[in-house]
């Protein structure tokens, strides 16, 4: 793929080194351990706050991950489209289908190494449902789920398990979505 923040070199051990303090000043701490050689799907929850996308940020940045997110393609304004690349996003069209299933999973197929972060509830509004999109990359691609999650109120935000999706998306689901049940998001009136 292409040069990010997560990968930029020279600036990215700098920003690292950044984020770290950061997170030791705001008192947040980044639950996991670097990942070698990733090829996976991380979904991020509960997202419920602008705050999540600066967050993310420090905590991938700590734990050293090279991450590709999707978002909404108003992110990806002119004059800041660009920047938004670099911090390792891909705008995607909601306004039609552009099968971004198969497209993520094409990227899979090229890449030796990938993440791409997705957060499942697709808005920081409160949704009954969450999106699915996901779940079907992981299955198409035959690559891991990893939960990254929020705790806001345990100041805590980063990796926990691995999930491999079983084809019966109901029951997956329903296993996915327990883990999540006990994670407060910053703003907790939108989970």
């Amino acid at each position: 793929m292409r040069i990010t923040v997560f990968s930029t070199p020279i600036l990215t051990p700098i920003l690292r080194a950044l984020a770290i303090g950061i997170l030791k000043i705001i008192g947040w701490k980044a639950i996991g351990k670097e990942i070698h050689n990733p090829r996976l799907v991380l979904i991020g929850a509960p997202h419920t706050s602008n705050w999540d996308f600066p967050l993310m940020l420090l905590v991938v940045l700590k734990l050293r991950l090279q991450v590709f997110w999707l978002g909404k393609d108003s992110l990806f304004f002119f004059p800041f489209s660009g920047l938004m690349q670099w911090l390792g996003g891909i705008p995607i069209d909601r306004s039609k289908a552009n099968n971004v299933v198969q497209q993520i999973t094409d990227e899979f197929d090229k890449q030796e190494h990938l993440v791409v972060l997705i957060p499942p509830e697709g808005t920081r509004s409160k949704v009954d449902r969450w999106k699915t999109g996901f779940y079907h990359i992981s299955q198409s691609a035959g690559v891991p789920i990893l939960l990254g999650y929020v705790d806001a109120p345990r100041k805590e935000a980063g990796l926990a398990d691995f999930f491999m999706p079983t084809g019966d998306l109901d029951s997956d689901m329903l296993r996915i979505r327990k883990f999540y049940a006990e994670k407060g998001g910053i703003n907790p009136e939108n989970a």
